[in-house]
């Protein structure tokens, strides 16, 4: 009789078989072999999940949400001077963006239309038709013309929500100062700190609900990183304390505190706020300096801070996608930032990597 059985060493015996049945034999045990090492590797392929998977299908795609817009627009606010040789008086006639904020902006898969702060008030509402968001950036101007232009575009922001267009809007740093002043209706409610140049981490306030804001996509443990790791960079004199926030009833009316943070001399300064009732995020932070920024040793490059602002530029440009405005494309086109070339100042020494300048 002819057999063959495999014994408990997985040894395989053979009896009173002929050369070449042997050989097939072999040949059978080796291709079962590679099966079940294929079948119990840690990944599997999609073409190993069905025996007909080497036969080509139609690729069916879900079709996009309708009501979101897959191609937004941020509208960045320039500021006055030049941002480079310290031209930071409204009477230089230039402005400027950091490029670091337009790389910000376009990481999250939207453009950007500069918002030209002293061209023509009928340019710059026209403009605003042609975005789905706003972004204030950091610098230092908190007055005239200035100071003016942020106001306009902060109440056409707030009425473009009540009409029903979902239009958010990034307040950074000088930002987050201004649109602060205004809701207070108070100039002079900004205390000194010292928080220029500093690395810090971000402490969420106990009160805070985390749904419907910026932090609320982060994954749990890059949460509780941005509490005890140094993810964000802070570069401000100015700023207003929780105490002073919550005293004034029109802030903590219009605002919800969400973090908080603590200078050089240990004093606690609001860092993160979002309004209760329109899409608007104010940060005394830079979430757009981690991946873009050069110029300081300390601004925060680790694989944490860089999810942290991409994760904040994610949130904007989701909320963008709600908004109902949907520019005529040539007129886009002619506004687009495209339409200009940033500077590279890091060369000469300056503090800025790339700098678009508007004269």
């Amino acid at each position: 009789m002819t057999f063959f059985h495999f014994n408990s060493l997985n040894t395989l015996h053979f009896s009173n078989m002929s050369k070449d049945t042997v050989l097939f034999l072999f040949f059978i045990a080796i291709f079962q072999c590679n099966l079940s090492t294929k079948s119990h590797s840690g990944i599997i392929l999609p073409t190993q999940l069905h025996h007909d998977s080497l036969v080509s299908s139609p690729v069916s795609c879900p079709s996009p949400d309708r009501n979101l817009y897959y191609q937004p627009v941020i509208g960045i606010l320039s500021h006055p001077g030049d941002g480079v040789s310290g031209r930071h008086s409204n009477a230089t006639g230039a402005s400027f963006i950091h490029a670091s904020y337009v790389k910000f902006v376009e990481a999250a898969g939207a453009r950007v239309v500069p918002l030209i702060y002293n061209e023509p008030s009928e340019m710059l509402l026209k403009k605003l038709e042609l975005v789905n968001g706003v972004l204030f950036t950091g610098g230092s101007a908190k007055d005239g013309l200035y100071f003016e232009t942020v106001g306009t575009i902060f109440k056409k922001v707030l009425e473009k929500n009540e009409a029903r267009d979902h239009f958010p809007l990034y307040a950074i740093c000088l930002g987050f100062e201004l649109i602060t002043m205004i809701i207070s209706e108070d100039d002079n409610i900004l205390e000194e700190f010292k928080a220029k140049n500093q690395a810090s981490t971000l402490q969420f306030v106990e009160s805070a609900h985390i749904e419907g804001t910026v932090f609320q996509r982060f994954p749990p443990d890059l949460l509780k990183k941005l509490s005890t790791d140094c993810l964000v960079m802070q570069n401000h004199a100015y700023g207003i304390s929780p105490a002073k926030f919550l005293s004034n009833q029109k802030l903590s009316n219009f605002f919800e505190i969400l973090t908080t943070c603590n200078d050089e001399e240990d004093k606690v300064y609001v860092s993160t706020i979002r309004s209760r009732k329109y899409p608007v995020t104010g940060f005394q932070w830079h979430p757009e300096k981690n991946p873009f920024g050069w110029g300081s040793p300390r601004i925060p490059h680790t694989e944490d801070a860089i999810q942290t602002t991409q994760y904040v530029a994610n949130f904007l440009v989701s909320e963008a996608r709600k908004s109902a405005t949907r520019p005529v494309a040539q007129e886009l086109f002619d506004n687009l930032i495209y339409n200009y070339s940033p500077t590279f100042y890091a060369k000469a020494g300056k503090a800025y990597d790339e700098v678009y300048i508007f004269v």
